[in-house]
């Protein structure tokens, strides 16, 4: 995870005139339909520039909150290297017998000490969107209860945040599986079965995982970026750009790329 200092000089680039022009014009055009229509975006990479998800789990390592294997980093990478549902389920399982508002409580924390940093050019859409009465929801594949914390910096309540998650019984989290896995068509899904079956006039993601979830898009698909160059993830947000222009969605780098 990046230390708070690699982001306090970045820069991020807001979406042009035209680029918003556009979004206005293709929400005009769903109102014709729907009274309230849907908006989807990815949380990680896509809201801001950090990942939740991972953050969380490092924070329940660093402070020894949970039961873990040995190498707990080395475990999680080698599931999500094997099968990423599996993994992304693993980092919910480890909460198992505590209560959710015990680990809601430790996300919170997380995020107020983690502090991060935010695409203003996304939280201001959101804001516009929320305004002209769009139904906005967050579908990410990090635990759902890590990522509710940066929901509330959008505006956005926790009942707006679709991600990975197990039952809770009695107040207290089980290993048992709750709803779709929030990866890759199970976005997709998950969002569907939220919405009633209505699918998002506007989606927006940074990574290839997020393919799906921008082509289930009724009018507008939006893959964003930030990563640099030796950045581990740059390569998926890379394809996504690919597929992007194959398909003629939007793209937006929110930062300078390197010369």
């Amino acid at each position: 995870m990046k230390p708070i200092s690699y982001y306090s000089t970045m820069i991020y680039k807001d979406f042009s005139p035209e680029v918003l022009k556009k979004i206005k014009h293709c929400l005009d055009q769903a109102k014709k339909t729907q009274a309230h229509p849907v908006a989807a975006f990815d949380a990680d990479g896509t809201l801001w520039d950090t990942d939740l998800g991972e953050a969380f789990f490092d924070y329940l390592i660093e402070n020894k909150k949970v039961d873990l294997p040995p190498e707990p980093w080395d475990h999680y990478k080698s599931l999500k290297k094997k099968k990423p549902e599996e993994a992304y389920l693993w980092l919910a399982q480890i909460c198992k017998n505590f209560d959710l508002t015990q680990i809601q409580s430790w996300a919170t924390d997380c995020v107020l000490q983690l502090r991060p940093p935010l695409f203003e050019a996304q939280k201001n859409l959101i804001e516009f969107f929320i305004k002209e009465g769009v139904q906005v929801f967050i579908i990410t594949a990090s635990v759902k209860w890590a990522v509710e914390p940066g929901a509330l910096l959008f505006g956005l309540s926790s009942d707006q945040v679709i991600g990975v998650e197990t039952k809770v019984i009695n107040g207290k989290i089980s290993e048992q599986q709750a709803g779709s896995i929030t990866y890759r068509q199970g976005k997709v899904e998950a969002l569907k079965e939220k919405t009633n079956g209505i699918l998002p006039f506007y989606s927006s993601g940074n990574s290839e995982g997020d393919t799906e979830l921008l082509s289930c898009a009724t009018h507008l698909a939006m893959a964003v970026s930030a990563c640099r160059r030796d950045d581990p993830l740059f390569r998926s947000e890379n394809q996504l750009f690919k597929i992007a222009k194959e398909k003629g969605w939007m793209a937006h780098r929110f930062v300078e790329d390197d010369n």
